[in-house]
């Protein structure tokens, strides 16, 4: 119904950046909000950045002033720039997408998840 790919991450050294694109494709007939998450091995998965529909955007405590989150709308696709990034950020990122399916499958809520991307910051 929803495929939600991710792609950007990599190595980097600490003090670096990198950006994360994700994009929303298939039966969507809208979507509201688009996150990222991220989880290390062995703990919960947890938000890092939200962006609404309007633009509306919330951070993490941890990565304020040094990630931003952008959407293109018209593209389904959310981008999360990432600088000065810390050991402390090595993670598998998640981007998540919920919203409304189109007419095929009756305008029910969705919520979709991207495989995961890693990000690993040397330091």
């Amino acid at each position: 119904q929803v495929q939600v790919v991710e792609s950007g991450g990599g190595l980097v050294q600490a003090g670096g950046s990198l950006r994360l694109s994700c994009t929303a494709s298939g039966s969507i007939f809208s979507i509201n909000a688009m996150n990222w998450y991220r989880q290390t091995p062995g703990k919960q998965r947890d938000l890092v950045a939200h962006i609404s529909s309007g633009g509306t955007t919330d951070y993490a405590d941890s990565v304020k002033g040094r990630f931003t989150i952008s959407r293109d709308n018209a593209k389904n696709t959310v981008l999360l720039q990432m600088n000065s990034l810390k050991p402390e950020d090595t993670a598998v990122y998640y981007c998540n997408a919920d919203g409304v399916l189109g007419l095929r499958y009756g305008y029910r809520d969705f919520g979709s998840w991207g495989q995961g991307t890693q990000v690993t910051v040397s330091s």
